[in-house]
């Protein structure tokens, strides 16, 4: 093989969104038309999919696809086996507060997780780190509590709908909001070379 084939390369951005959106969207259109059990599995093999497309691409698969996806195969196959929708709505719960438990735990121990998944696309001071860790981490409580509210008072078909049409659009302002704070802390290149 020679060693350009074997190289990574960097998706195209709008690749790349397909590939962290496409899932969702596979999962809503087939509940709208099937039903959730359907959409369960249609979600496992999206995921599946782009995970697999991400590998071939990048050779690495990013931390967050990577533990959401496992989630989702694990809590998809419940739900598929047992034909009990309850495991596929438990799944953000679980994997928000795990995704805030781990945060918060780091800075317990000293680490910022968050700097190590995206140190490599943003120099930025420990605090500016932290802060984003703790923002992070609340706002994965609240996707969680979120969650359970949306999912124990409504319809199915409702709750699949606020994971695309509530969950992402919270996610993106969410992200936006943070861009001051990470202005605000960012290292000067010299600083970030030593």
């Amino acid at each position: 093989m020679s060693n350009s084939a074997s190289k990574a390369t960097t998706p195209n951005p709008l690749l790349k969104l397909a590939l962290e959106i496409g899932p969702l969207v596979a999962f809503f259109i087939t509940n709208a038309r099937a039903g959730i059990f359907w959409a369960t599995g249609v979600f496992m093999v999206a995921i599946f999919l782009s995970l697999t497309v991400t590998w071939m691409l990048e050779r690495r698969l990013p931390t967050l696809p990577l533990v959401t996806g496992i989630f989702v195969l694990v809590f998809g196959g419940l739900t598929l086996i047992l034909q009990d929708e309850l495991f596929i709505k438990l799944k953000p719960t679980i994997v928000n507060t795990l995704f805030a438990v781990i945060l918060l735990g780091g800075l317990l121990w000293g680490k910022s997780f968050l700097k190590s998944l995206m140190g490599s696309m943003f120099s930025m001071t420990d605090q500016g780190w932290r802060i984003l860790t703790i923002r992070w981490a609340l706002f994965f409580i609240v996707l969680a509590v979120l969650n359970e509210i949306v999912w124990r008072n409504t319809t199915t078909d409702n709750w699949v709908s606020f994971k695309v049409f509530g969950i992402m659009p919270l996610t993106l302002i969410f992200s936006i909001m943070q861009l001051p704070t990470m202005n605000r802390h960012r290292l000067a290149e010299d600083e970030n070379k030593d």
